[in-house]
């Protein structure tokens, strides 16, 4: 017990009680859908990319958040890590089979986002009264 929280191990099978502070399932999906995480993910979807290329890709996020978020994301196993030994050393991230799996839905969430969005400003630009 951690100050009057009780710690209990999940038995094979049972579902993760979510909303339970304790909840592993709960920790991921903080990392997922962190500020940062969900456009880590969506950044990966196609292509595996070095760190400059993350951080270009994702425009706001400071290269310290960037690093924070991929530590995470990797500890999580949702992204891996690969370090070239050259100088300086290439670092590049792609999403893990499970990383593209939860991915996925975030990618149907941001594709049907801008897709809502593309439609009402065509409804905007050709009835200006809307």
């Amino acid at each position: 017990m951690v100050e009057g929280v009780q710690r209990r191990q999940v038995e094979s099978g049972e579902r993760y009680d979510v909303f339970h502070t304790d909840c592993l399932a709960r920790t991921m999906v903080d990392h997922v859908t962190s500020r940062w995480g969900v456009w880590v993910l969506i950044s990966l979807r196609k292509n595996d990319l070095r760190f400059f290329e993350l951080r270009e890709s994702i425009q706001g996020i400071s290269e310290k958040m960037l690093a924070q978020t991929l530590r995470t994301l990797v500890e999580d196993g949702l992204v891996w890590r690969k370090v070239e030994p050259t100088r300086p050393p290439q670092v590049t991230y792609g999403l893990t089979d499970f990383g593209r799996e939860i991915g996925e839905p975030l990618t149907q969430l941001f594709d049907r986002i801008t897709y809502r969005l593309a439609v009402r400003e065509a409804v905007a630009e050709a009835d200006p009264a809307m």
